[in-house]
């Protein structure tokens, strides 16, 4: 069981770093054009971004021992 929070606790992992990712280019894309503010949706996907970072932290510790209580 352990195995199979694993490996969906590393493709959580990897859909933060592609919404990491996103937002980089985004604010890239803002700079380039002439903007002074962070894109409109930056906070959103910061947000998205932490939230999936910490179902994947969660899925880790579960695997780890962490009882339902914990939850």
């Amino acid at each position: 069981m352990a195995g199979e929070f694993d490996d969906i606790a590393q493709r959580l992992h990897q859909i933060a770093d592609e919404l990491a990712d996103l937002s980089i280019a985004r604010i890239r894309d803002a700079i380039d054009s002439g903007g002074t503010e962070l894109p409109v949706d930056d906070k959103l996907m910061q947000r998205a971004r932490r939230a999936v970072l910490k179902a994947a932290n969660l899925l880790e510790s579960g695997a780890s021992g962490a009882s339902q209580a914990d939850w």
